[in-house]
């Protein structure tokens, strides 16, 4: 009788250590950037994100997703302005995010997406996975 006491007591106090832990957690974070390609550029673009940036990020701390995806049409409200692409990057954290974005990898790899873009200015989106 009391093994199983001492047994309910054990398994009921790594479940509440367990739950704090999973409470101090940061939820990870999605990042989304619509993006204005030049349509001469666009396969310049795919290329260099399939070979360069993607496998790149994927070795940083941290990193769960990259992906682009073109925008075939709106079917609802209005397309996000110019932009023909979207990339989306899923972290851990929003600080281990920076940390990436601060590397000296990162420094190398984002020109050679960027430079195929039609301007620099574009919509960064940040989420808090739900």
């Amino acid at each position: 009788m009391q093994r199983r006491t001492y047994l309910k007591t054990v398994l009921a106090a790594g479940a509440a250590a367990a739950a704090g832990e999973a409470q101090g957690k940061e939820q990870p974070i999605e990042l989304h950037v619509d993006l204005a390609v030049e349509a001469a550029r666009e396969k310049e673009f795919v290329r260099n994100f399939h070979t360069n940036f993607q496998p790149a990020a994927a070795q940083q701390t941290g990193y769960i997703d990259v992906r682009i995806i073109k925008l075939r049409s709106a079917l609802a409200g209005p397309a996000p302005g110019d932009a023909n692409y979207r990339f989306v990057l899923t972290f851990q954290s929003e600080e281990l995010r920076q940390k990436w974005v601060a590397s000296a990898v990162h420094q190398r790899v984002w020109p050679e997406l960027e430079k195929t873009l039609r301007h620099k200015n574009y919509n960064v989106l940040l989420f808090d996975l739900a």
